[in-house]
């Protein structure tokens, strides 16, 4: 554990330092300023770097304007950071005599690495032992490198710089890919915001977006963080991120690039097709209040609530306007995205009776028409009734025409004064450019559409819901079951008995006589003949179930039959399993799928033979609460089951949610050994009570 925290407090001062060196030197070093060599000593001087530079270039005597080395041996005083801008062979010893010459950290913009295959891994594998045997840390290779405008340290060749004039500011860019670094910063400057950092780390051998984003978020000016990965190699420095973000309210995003990969768990398991990789990513990042954007868009798009930071509550949210048609589409589309229009109380529908013109009805959304040309004061009373709503948490104002006789900067006035006062958040939207213009000069937050405006809102809102739930509980120290490849059915059912999962009452038969005498043992009802074979998981594919079965021949000719087709397959030791049929009640699924850097896991979904078809499924990281497994049991689309429907008897959500969290417990305390957990169907009954009757566990 000391080891561990030792290399993150290194990762940290060394991902610092490459954003705040003293010295840089640039190995391949270019007197063309086009050039990757040649670029980054061309920005350190344009922006204002007041630090050393050291060019490095055996051919040359000057570049740029400064004096060049042969060798950074050369150079008397060791660089607190460098840049290799050569070519990919060369790239490795370079970075060898970084280290031997004491650079701390180096970015490598140098490409021909993992990214072209195993040769160019081979590479990567050098030039990290390299750097690692003299304590040095690497950024890259293949990376864009990073930027700081707060100091000039631009350690980067992107040519956006070169288009777009950089400009200090609270935002953090950073991501694997250069291009996904640059595309948000081209919409954030053009929108006029500042981004202080710019950071595209490429093939992350050493120093990771991850580990970066780490070293950002404790710069105290930087509010919003975005991110971009293509994997997720380094769990905890960007959990490490989230923490050190939000306990100074800081916003972090991310968007992760790349397919999840399906299917890739064995065919014991239906949980891992079903959960994926990327269910995996989705689960931490919501554990760690950290927003899953789906584009550059949705990366982008709340930047202004973001840095207005005013508090969301529930985001119940009043729409205020003068069109009918913008009321009808703001009210579809709040309902399209789950973004609450609050329902307005009596005491604010009378005064807005008062407020507006007798054709106007006091609803949520509001029109209130084109009587707004003659008396510009409807807006900001409507407006205040509205906010004075004890349900109203924000406002959105729309703007749908402007021109002579609207009093643009008395509403876009009126809308900011709501927000400082009442300490809510206010979006406005617009079509026309000098409205827009009009509130941002103002403080509002500004969207060219409802839809926009909506989405941000409801973004900013589902945010604020992420950082309210608790810190992720430490882990426990893992248990090792001796217990390793795929169980049979009997052995899973009891292996989960024993960690608390309630199951089937049931017997394991070798022959068809004591099938039969499992039958008597079991009451004489009704009961399930199954085959019971590690090597056959999915039993019903191959004709192994034998439902209803109601006589004691019944049951011996059903284990007959089973034992029969299990020994034609080449199964050792076939057995069955006698179950009592369980009657009513409704099939879900659980299970775990072991993510080898995120951990368990663990699935609530829909179950049957067509749990894979339906994909009704929530997922949650292990260990998780009581609470928040009956919140992941809501989430599915057959939640109103759980209140009864059309009918039906209730179904006790605590019952499956219980079930959900001794299975992440186990599964938890298991995570070093375990590969797959598979129940289906685990069965809620109508007078309460779960019951697991069909489960596969397979181990590494």
């Amino acid at each position: 554990m000391q080891r561990s925290n030792d290399l993150a407090a290194a990762s940290l001062d060394a991902a610092k330092l490459l954003l705040n060196p003293k010295s840089v030197a640039v190995i391949g070093a270019s007197q063309n300023p086009d050039k990757v060599g040649g670029r980054p000593i061309a920005f350190l001087q344009r922006f204002g770097f007041k630090g050393e530079i050291y060019p490095v270039n055996p051919v040359r005597d000057t570049v740029q304007g400064l004096r060049c080395y042969k060798d950074i041996l050369d150079i008397k005083a060791a660089p607190d950071a460098a840049i290799v801008a050569v070519d990919g062979r060369s790239a490795v010893e370079q970075i060898a005599r970084c280290a031997t010459a004491g650079v701390k950290a180096a970015v490598v913009m140098s490409a021909g690495f993992g990214e072209l295959g195993v040769e160019g891994r081979q590479r990567e594998l050098q030039m990290l032992a390299c750097a690692e045997e003299r304590g040095m840390r690497i950024v890259g290779p293949n990376a864009q490198g990073v930027a700081n405008f707060a100091n000039g340290a631009v350690l980067n060749f992107s040519t956006v710089f070169t288009d777009i004039e950089p400009k200090d500011g609270p935002i953090a860019i950073i991501g694997q890919s250069g291009a996904a670094s640059v595309m948000p910063f081209a919409l954030l400057r053009e929108a006029g915001y500042g981004v202080r950092y710019v950071i595209a780390t490429g093939n992350d051998i050493d120093l990771t977006a991850c580990a970066m984003a780490e070293a950002v978020a404790a710069d105290e000016q930087i509010r919003v963080i975005l991110l971009y990965l293509e994997s997720l190699q380094d769990p905890a420095r960007l959990a490490s991120a989230a923490a050190i973000a939000r306990r100074r309210g800081a916003y972090l995003l991310v968007l992760k690039g790349g397919e999840s990969r399906k299917g890739a768990t064995a065919a014991a398991s239906h949980t891992g097709a079903l959960v994926g990789d990327d269910a995996a990513v989705d689960v931490f990042l919501a554990r760690n209040g950290i927003y899953r954007a789906r584009d550059v868009a949705d990366l982008v798009r709340a930047t202004a609530l973001y840095l207005d930071n005013r508090p969301p509550g529930a985001a119940r949210t009043v729409s205020v306007s003068y069109s009918g048609a913008v009321a009808v589409m703001t009210a579809d589309l709040a309902e399209r995205v789950g973004l609450e229009l609050t329902d307005l109380n009596e005491v604010t529908t009378a005064a807005l009776r008062k407020i507006l013109p007798e054709i106007a009805t006091p609803n949520n959304p509001l029109d209130m028409t084109a009587a707004i040309l003659g008396n510009p004061e409807i807006f900001p009373a409507a407006l205040n009734a509205m906010g004075d709503d004890p349900k109203a948490d924000a406002v959105m104002v729309t703007i749908p025409v402007a021109g002579r006789g609207y009093d643009i900067d008395r509403f876009a006035r009126s809308a900011a004064d709501f927000a400082r006062t009442r300490n809510k958040p206010v979006v406005a939207s617009a079509a026309q450019s000098s409205v827009r213009r009009t509130f941002e000069a103002n403080g509002v937050p500004t969207f060219s559409t409802e839809a926009d405006a909506v989405l941000a809102l409801r973004q900013y809102a589902r945010h604020h819901e992420l950082l309210r739930a608790p810190e992720p509980p430490p882990l426990p120290e893992p248990i090792d079951l001796n217990i390793s490849g795929l169980l049979n059915e009997g052995d899973s059912l009891a292996l989960l008995a024993n960690h608390g999962i309630p199951i089937v009452r049931h017997v394991i038969c070798r022959t068809p006589e004591d099938a039969a005498a499992a039958f008597r043992a079991l009451g004489g009802g009704s009961v399930v003949v199954k085959g019971c074979a590690a090597n056959v998981p999915h039993k019903s594919d191959l004709g192994l179930v034998y439902l209803r079965v109601a006589t004691e021949e019944a049951a011996a000719l059903a284990a007959h039959e089973c034992l029969s087709s299990l020994r034609r397959i080449g199964t050792e030791d076939p057995k069955v399993i006698v179950a009592i049929m369980i009657r009513g009640g409704h099939e879900f699924a659980l299970g775990v799928s072991v993510d080898p850097k995120l951990g368990p896991v663990v699935l609530i979904g829909d179950g049957g033979t067509l749990i894979e078809l339906r994909k009704d499924v929530s997922s949650l990281l292990a260990p998780f609460t009581l609470e928040e497994a009956i919140e992941a049991c809501m989430r599915l689309r057959l939640s109103p089951l759980f209140q009864g429907y059309r009918g039906a008897p209730s179904l006790n959500v605590q019952d499956l949610a219980g079930a959900a969290v001794a299975l992440g417990d186990f599964a938890t305390r298991s995570r070093t050994s375990l590969k797959s957990v598979d129940i289906n169907p685990i069965i809620l009954l109508p007078g309460g009570g779960a019951v697991a009757v069909d489960a596969v566990i397979e181990f590494k």
